[in-house]
């Protein structure tokens, strides 16, 4: 489809430290779930999606991570960055971003797999000229994650913190990003995408939000890595 988004950045440097007895020597990313790296999943999900280029944010334990990339997708499209000291998600992304060869890059956590529409979020980016689109996750009944409000026309009105909600929508962390318009942006080199970017931002600039109600998990707390082991063995992406 013309103006699907194809390449994308897989944040994939983090410790993993909350599941220290699942992975003691590796990164988040590459904890087993249902017999192969989490990381395997996102790929494979995302390739199918339509993502033809990926490019790895690589931190801590980089080398385990370039080994398995080149061992089990020896013909992806890939480029790598690596931190060689935590520049936070901001500074992992601006990183990253300057290997994009595309207009527009989605953006992904390695430890998280949220099965949104490309192509919706490809076509919603695209027609708002947004800086920035945001994934949203509607849940229920949760205290682990702020929500985000939406004016009318879809652009983020606000951005609330972390409390026990009812109802409402997280930020499922995929992100639809023009990626000139992030690195003309003044941020320091080490920074927080989410609270130096996002939520400082997104009152000055072309920030919206997308609904996509689709499965959603975060493996960086033992519950739910042990959750997504039991599911990935029957859950059809």
């Amino acid at each position: 489809m013309a103006g699907l988004i194809k390449e994308c950045i897989i944040l994939a440097g983090g410790l993993g430290t909350r599941l220290r007895s699942a992975v003691p020597d590796l990164p988040k990313c590459m904890a087993p779930v249902a017999g192969r790296p989490f990381l395997a999943w996102v790929i494979d999900y995302f390739q199918q999606q339509g993502i033809e280029r990926f490019i790895f944010s690589l931190g801590y334990r980089h080398e385990a991570i370039e080994a398995f990339l080149h061992e089990q997708y020896p013909h992806l499209q890939i480029a790598c960055t690596i931190e060689e000291e935590p520049l936070g998600t901001g500074g992992a992304i601006k990183l990253a971003c300057s290997k994009a060869l595309q207009q527009d890059v989605l953006v992904l956590n390695g430890d998280t797999i949220f099965t949104i529409q490309l192509d919706q979020l490809s076509s919603f980016h695209a027609a708002h000229a947004a800086d920035c689109t945001l994934c949203l996750k509607p849940m229920q009944h949760f205290d682990r994650y702020g929500v985000v409000e939406l004016a009318a026309d879809q652009s983020i009105s606000s951005f609330q913190e972390k409390q026990y909600y009812e109802a409402g929508y997280i930020n499922g962390g995929v992100y639809a990003l023009q990626v000139a318009s992030f690195l003309q942006e003044a941020l320091p080199e080490k920074f927080s995408f989410e609270k130096d970017y996002l939520e400082q931002q997104y009152a000055q600039r072309k920030m919206y939000g997308l609904i996509q109600d689709r499965y959603f998990i975060d493996i960086g707390i033992p519950q739910d890595f042990e959750k997504a082991n039991q599911e990935f063995k029957t859950l059809q992406f």
